[in-house]
């Protein structure tokens, strides 16, 4: 696979709710979750389960950092 992306966090789903017409995937990285919002279709297509390994592939102009008071 080759992407223009350069943030890519290979891991593991580890949950996969499914909704009318998309799906939210959690994908472990180490220790931290990252849930993307996908079609229920794209899960089939990419064979999608829990315990199979994924990357969550990130491209973003902008990244908002925030601090609590």
């Amino acid at each position: 696979m080759r992407l223009s992306a350069r943030n890519v966090l290979p891991g593991t789903v580890v949950e996969i709710v499914t909704g009318a017409v998309t799906s939210h995937v959690r994908i472990d990285i180490g220790g931290s979750v990252v849930t993307a919002s996908i079609t229920n279709e794209a899960v089939a297509e990419l064979g999608l389960r829990v315990g199979a390994k994924a990357s969550a592939v990130i491209k973003a102009s902008d990244v908002m950092v925030g601090v609590d008071d």
